[in-house]
């Protein structure tokens, strides 16, 4: 079955029908519907290279995130591929696995299928990689480590508001030997959320001690691993805040291990809020960071830089607020423990 086939069918030319696949404005809304009419009713399939040989546009968008094994990344590619589905696009999801190579390899894919833009939802992309991306004319939005330019979006977490509600409620249930574990601090977004906790208990006049400070690498063994260093202490916290869920997640299972109750011996905080949490024993009390909100703004900054026709989108910061649900795995402090 060719074009010409569906352009006999529905009584007008190849390049009506040309224009109706592509979305063009110039073809009347009833001529445009006899037109899909006849592609449903002949089972036709247009070639999507040709596409976009006649558009210049390919209706594709890349999304790049760093690990596919975090149920944060599942979460937020499903919610920006439904987006593309509903406006008539294909999204190619590329996984960096916080390589540099990987990341290189995803770059070029991207480029050689002629993505019309890049959500860029990991923090080690390298200069040299958005320049190319940049120089190929493709618009991008970026999840915090955005420099807004034209062309270049970047939406923008409030963390220090993140961090500081989680450090406010342990603070409120009477928790001053508060600990952290934190993500590889080779990752932006680990540095930001690490430095937002450290401001928020100078800032609540808490005690920052260097030996309550842990680096995980943001994966359940790495929690784990890190929370077992923090039991070694003479004296150990009552309460961890985890840089994200599967950190947190690790912690848990660490103290389970060391016969500690959560939360009647320490509380624990996560961020992120992934699906699971909610469900674990305790539930996690945790820092909601919306994947729906993120992928709403990923996608919408790439299709408004896409129906503009009058040169690149100016530079757009889109801010997101997170929000602390507290659930069961805080607690006051035990009394025998205060003072």
């Amino acid at each position: 079955m060719n074009i010409q086939a569906v352009a006999d069918r529905a009584r007008v030319s190849t390049a009506t029908v040309s224009r109706t696949i592509n979305g063009s404005n110039k073809v009347a809304p009833k001529t445009a519907e006899r037109v899909r009419r006849a592609i449903e009713a002949l089972g036709y399939y247009p070639n999507t290279n040709a596409r976009a040989l006649g558009s210049g546009r390919s209706r594709i968008y890349g999304l790049i995130i760093s690990d596919i094994t975090n149920p944060f990344f599942p979460e937020l590619v499903k919610s920006f591929e439904d987006m593309a589905v509903r406006n008539g696009f294909e999204v190619i999801v590329a996984n960096t696995g916080y390589s540099p190579e990987r990341t290189e390899v995803c770059v070029q894919r991207m480029l050689e299928r002629k993505v019309d833009g890049v959500a860029v939802m990991t923090s080690e992309m390298g200069s040299h990689l958005i320049d190319r991306f940049h120089r190929g004319q493709i618009p991008m939005v970026f999840l915090d480590t955005g420099d807004p330019a034209n062309g270049i979006s970047n939406i923008l977490v409030d963390y220090g508001a993140g961090v500081d509600d989680a450090v406010e409620h342990i603070a409120s249930l009477g928790h001053t030997r508060i600990a952290f574990i934190g993500g590889p601090m080779d990752l932006a977004s680990a540095r930001t959320r690490r430095q937002a906790l450290l401001a928020s208990l100078k800032r609540k006049g808490l005690a920052v001690n260097k030996s309550l400070i842990e680096v995980g690498n943001h994966r359940i063994d790495g929690g784990r691993a890190a929370m077992d260093r923090l039991l070694t202490l003479e004296e150990r916290p009552t309460a961890v805040i985890a840089s994200n869920d599967l950190t947190a997640i690790g912690a848990i299972g660490s103290l389970h291990r060391h016969n500690l109750r959560v939360p009647e011996d320490v509380s624990v905080v996560g961020f992120d809020d992934i699906e699971i949490s909610a469900f674990l024993h305790p539930a996690l009390t945790t820092v909601r960071l919306s994947r729906a909100a993120i992928a709403d703004r990923a996608f919408q900054a790439l299709f408004r830089a896409g129906k503009r026709e009058d040169g690149p989108l100016p530079a757009l910061e889109y801010r997101i607020r997170p929000e602390l649900i507290v659930r069961n795995s805080t607690a006051p402090v035990a009394a025998k423990r205060r003072g």
